[in-house]
């Protein structure tokens, strides 16, 4: 049996020395503490890792762990770690970014990193505000949401991530909760694992400017019959009692809440199929929630394969060298020429 020859890394071994700055309780520090912990267990060496950040709270990431790091401009991080990936195909690449700094001035480069299936990992903490800049609303903010900015309650339609994502067909789409460590913990292990673009969204509680907005999916005495978590190829069952199941109504192809065992069975629910090519049933899984009295879903919503944008890029590259002409005597007079008498 082959004997790994790389040293044997722990979690404490990711962590930087600088001083850790994010408010008490902020739901950040859950989330480093697990992605310290996947680091550790995937057997990467620290120096082929680069996390690559924007601007905002989440984006102080690279700071905190020691592996290589950018702490770029705001909403440009997937630019950043294109250019990283594409010259430096062996690396791992992790994206870092927040719900304003990637769906707000971001917009544009989190929708063309996840169109073109960039081999990188996107961790966008949605917690529907802007936390940095001091509690104005954010893109991912609800209707009416008072903050400094809409002192009288925001009219802006809220963007949704996982949407926005699927629409941009990624291949890999996820949503966990910060303070839910064993599913985060999951969660960003499969994310790690996917060969392109991984999106995974994490509710993350600003304690400071908007307190419990998760606080249904994020309250242990509250959350199970909010949120149905997400198993590929199983049924589409929550509640605390697990009584509950989700199908989708017939007449309006719309899902819809029943209860188990009043005439009907788990073969009567939605089954989760995370691998379909059709990103159609994802969609309406991420919109689910908008639905009154649907509960949250969590867990893996799309996970399949399709060439990775870097692949391809380097895959020209490579057969544009093996074309070229051997001298520049040779390039200069290839092709059509002329003689300027």
């Amino acid at each position: 049996m082959a004997v790994s020859t790389l040293p044997m890394v722990k979690p404490e071994d990711f962590a930087s020395d600088q001083a850790i700055r994010w408010c008490p309780r902020c739901g950040d520090y859950s989330i480093l503490a697990q992605a310290k912990k996947v680091l550790a267990g995937q057997g990467i060496p620290r120096e082929n890792i680069v996390f690559v950040s924007g601007i905002g709270c989440s984006s102080r990431f690279p700071y905190y762990l020691n592996t290589y790091g950018f702490h770029s401009i705001h909403g440009r991080a997937p630019a950043v770690a294109s250019g990283v990936k594409l010259t430096r195909p062996d690396l791992q690449v992790w994206v870092v970014t927040g719900d304003g700094d990637a769906l707000s001035i971001g917009g544009n480069h989190t929708l063309h990193v996840l169109r073109r299936n960039l081999d990188v990992k996107v961790l966008l903490f949605n917690n529907q505000i802007y936390g940095l800049t001091k509690g104005q609303y954010s893109p991912t903010s609800p209707m009416g949401k008072k903050t400094y900015s809409t002192p009288q309650g925001s009219v802006d339609n809220p963007l949704a991530p996982l949407v926005f994502a699927l629409g941009c067909e990624a291949t890999f789409v996820a949503r966990s909760i910060d303070i839910d460590t064993t599913h985060l913990t999951a969660t960003l292990e499969r994310a790690s694992k996917h060969k392109g673009t991984a999106f995974v969204e994490i509710y993350q509680d600003c304690n400071v400017f908007n307190s419990d907005a998760f606080k249904y999916a994020q309250d242990r005495t509250q959350r199970d019959d909010n949120i149905v978590y997400l198993e590929h190829g199983k049924p589409l069952i929550f509640g605390k009692n697990k009584d509950k199941g989700i199908r989708v109504n017939p007449g309006t192809m719309l899902p819809e809440v029943v209860q188990l065992g009043q005439g009907v069975t788990e073969d009567d629910l939605l089954f989760h199929d995370e691998k379909s090519p059709d990103p159609s049933m994802a969609f309406l899984l991420a919109k689910m929630s908008k639905l009154h009295g649907m509960p949250e879903p969590v867990g893996v919503f799309r996970a399949v394969e399709r060439p990775t944008y870097d692949e391809l890029v380097n895959g020209q590259v490579a057969t544009a060298v093996a074309a070229a002409k051997d001298t520049l005597d040779d390039l200069f007079n290839s092709g059509d020429t002329w003689v300027v008498a």
